[in-house]
């Protein structure tokens, strides 16, 4: 079960994801920027003993990682370059 910040990380997560994908037809383009403010201002809202695992993928700005987390879908991703999940 998500907190309510985790829930609004994960509709912001969402969000970033629908505006990327948006990008190949979408005139004028999405701005990217406030969702990236926005999330890092989330993430830095985050308690210290969050879990490890979210606090990893957002501070890496593995935003689809994060995504499948908060969605309990982690077991879908892949192993990263830093031999993290």
């Amino acid at each position: 079960m998500n907190s309510p910040l985790e829930n609004e990380i994960l509709a912001t997560l969402t969000h970033l994801d629908a505006a990327v994908k948006s990008m190949a037809t979408a005139n004028p383009k999405p701005n990217l920027l406030p969702i990236f403010a926005r999330l890092d201002e989330l993430t830095h809202q985050l308690p210290h003993n969050a879990d490890p695992t979210l606090l990893h993928y957002l501070h890496k700005k593995s935003y689809q990682k994060a995504s499948l987390f908060l969605a309990g879908r982690d077991a879908e991703n892949q192993l990263g370059n830093c031999r993290h999940i």
